[in-house]
C-alpha cells in the first residue's frame, strides 16, 4: 500500500517544497508525497531555480494550505521549521511525526551570490534528510 507523506512548514514556499521534489524522486511510486503550510506565501522561485540545478523541476507545485488536506489520512508528517511543529494543528490520524529544523533560505541576506550559495546548502540538507527518510521509513 502506497504511505502519504505530509510536508508542512510555515509558508509552503522554500523547504517544504524542497522537500516533496526529493521525497518524490526518492520515493518514487512508494509514496504520495504533499506539502503545505500553516499560511501560504506561493512558491519561492529561487526554490524553483535552485531545485532545477539538482534537475528537480518544481516549477509546477503550489504554495497550499494545511486545511485543504484535513481528509487525507497520512502515514508520516515531516515538519521541515520549528514554526510549524510547535503550530502544527493536531491531526486525528495514526500518522508519524518527524522533525527537522533546516535555516529558512528565503531570509538569506547578501549579494545573489550569498542568497544562492544558502539556497544551495539548505537545498543540500534537505537532499539528505529526504534520501534516509525514504532508505528508513518506506
Amino acid at each position: 500500500m502506497t504511505k502519504k507523506i505530509l510536508v508542512l512548514c510555515t509558508g509552503n514556499s522554500c523547504r517544504s517544497q524542497m522537500a516533496e521534489g526529493y521525497l518524490r524522486y526518492f520515493a518514487g511510486n512508494k509514496a504520495e508525497i504533499y506539502s503545505a503550510g500553516i499560511e501560504t506565501h506561493g512558491v519561492n522561485p529561487n526554490a524553483i531555480a535552485i531545485m532545477k540545478e539538482d534537475g528537480i523541476d518544481i516549477s509546477a507545485h503550489t504554495s497550499n494550505h494545511i486545511d485543504e488536506y484535513s481528509h487525507i489520512n497520512f502515514d508520516f508528517i515531516i515538519t521541515v521549521c520549528d514554526n510549524a511543529n510547535e503550530s502544527c494543528p493536531i491531526f486525528l490520524s495514526k500518522a508519524k511525526k518527524f522533525h527537522h529544523n533546516f535555516p529558512d533560505p528565503a531570509k538569506a541576506v547578501g549579494t545573489v551570490h550569498e542568497i544562492t550559495a544558502q539556497f544551495r546548502t539548505v537545498r543540500q540538507s534537505i537532499k539528505e534528510y529526504s534520501q534516509n527518510f525514504v532508505a528508513e521509513n518506506l
